[in-house]
Parts: structure tokens; C-alpha cells; sequence
């Protein structure tokens, strides 16, 4: 699986979910039988601290699709400005690789 960048906008106090398509370096998708995935929101990448977990569910696992959620009464508690993520996948053999790493932009939410 090849690491790929992938920026997203997240508003403060809204829902949150992007859905992912996870591919090899040749091009196919991944089949993520077996696999664990985690994902997380930090300050910067040598952070320790963890501002969010994602929400990760598997939408379709021979395909290679997955969704990265975070509810509304987490948003909200994340300040505004900009953060990075990784997605860590755990193989069926216990191998861990990062597959998917970018920049989070979080903005002030809309009022009504």
C-alpha cells in the first residue's frame, strides 16, 4: 500500500465523515480482510498528544473502502486552526504502516 496525502476541512460542531478509497501503488484496491485501522488528529506530526480519534468504519473490506467519523460533540471541542492525521493500518500479520497522512484544517462553525 502506498502512502498517500490527503488534506481534509473539518467544521467545529458538526458532524464529520469522509469516506476513502485505499490503493496499492499499482493502482488496484486493497482488500482489508483482517486489517485494523486507526486514525487520529494531533497538533503536529512529532506530537504525542492526541486531539481526536476518528471514528473508522469499513464500508466496503475487498474493496478497499473505509470512513473516517467524528461526531459533532467532538468537533466542537476542537480549537480552530490547523492539525495533521494519520491513518495507521495493522495487517493481518501484525505488520503497522501509516497509509494515509495530511493536514486538518478545522474552522469555527456556522451559526443559523
Amino acid at each position: 500500500m502506498a502512502v498517500y496525502v490527503n488534506n481534509i476541512v473539518i467544521n467545529s460542531g458538526a458532524d464529520f465523515s469522509q469516506e476513502l478509497t485505499l490503493e496499492q501503488s499499482g493502482g488496484g484496491v486493497t482488500n482489508l480482510t483482517g486489517y485494523g485501522i486507526s486514525s487520529y488528529i494531533r497538533k503536529h506530526s512529532e506530537s504525542s498528544t492526541i486531539v481526536a480519534g476518528f471514528g473508522v468504519t469499513f464500508i466496503n473490506v475487498s474493496g478497499g473502502k473505509i470512513e473516517l467519523s467524528l461526531g459533532s460533540s467532538i468537533t466542537s471541542g476542537i480549537k480552530e486552526g490547523r492539525y495533521v492525521y494519520d491513518i495507521l493500518a495493522i495487517k493481518p500479520n501484525g505488520n503497522k504502516n501509516i497509509i494515509v497522512e495530511g493536514g486538518v484544517l478545522v474552522r469555527a462553525g456556522m451559526s443559523s
